[in-house]
């Protein structure tokens, strides 16, 4: 019988013979010199050239073709969109500033053409989103 790469505890009581051998808890900075050995030393398995040196591995990194725009024409067309929202929903927190300011003052005429005015953005955006629905 080969000798156990868990040497046993001294301290531990004996060993049930139907239960296997489990390997002890490890803590780092342990009492117990036999759980502060060297890594291969405990796990015997791990070769200093696993993963690196492995002769089944060809190729590192991603794939031909990786990091480079499939689609030129989509991402601008994409890119041209986000713009044109990002400037419309920059104009409703404009108009929704001037609404409310106006609304404030008593001006109820010019806070209902704001009103519009926001309705009328919204309903823009949402044409923009109805125009190409294959892109969604």
């Amino acid at each position: 019988m080969s000798e156990s790469p868990f040497p046993r505890d001294p301290e531990a009581p004996a060993p049930d013979l139907a239960e296997p051998p489990r390997p002890p808890a490890y803590t780092p900075g342990s009492v117990q010199p036999r759980l502060n050995r060297p890594l291969h030393e405990r796990y015997p398995q791990i070769r200093p050239t696993s993963g690196y040196g492995d002769p089944r591995i060809r190729h590192t990194g991603p794939g031909p073709g990786a990091g480079v725009e499939q689609e030129p024409e989509r991402s601008a067309k994409l890119t041209a969109r986000l713009a044109l929202a990002l400037s419309v929903v920059v104009g409703q927190l404009w108009g929704l500033t001037i609404v409310v300011n106006e609304w404030m003052s008593g001006d109820t005429g010019t806070a209902w053409w704001g009103a519009g005015f926001l309705v009328l953005s919204f309903l823009v955006v949402l044409g923009f989103w109805l125009l190409d629905p294959k892109d969604r």
